[in-house]
């Protein structure tokens, strides 16, 4: 028998969130793995639209050094 796993709302739709700011790190580095890649989209449970927003916040966040590119342990 399978066993169904719950629906993931996305949490910027929860919130009420129209876009995903590049200037907010804190939130960014949750949707990025401890190498620094960026979480999937089947994983995170993000909805389709805020994916591409975050997705495009956290390459702008790298590229003006707010967030890291690749995690200090990360060899």
């Amino acid at each position: 028998m399978l066993k169904q796993r719950k629906k993931r709302m996305c949490r910027f739709c929860e919130n009420g969130v129209k876009y995903v700011d590049y200037k907010d790190p804190k939130i960014l580095l949750k949707f990025t793995s401890d190498v620094g890649k960026i979480i999937p989209r089947r994983t995170s449970g993000t909805c389709a639209k805020h994916q591409r927003q975050l997705v495009k916040a956290i390459k702008r966040a790298r590229h003006l050094a707010l967030i890291p590119f690749v995690s200090d342990g990360a060899r």
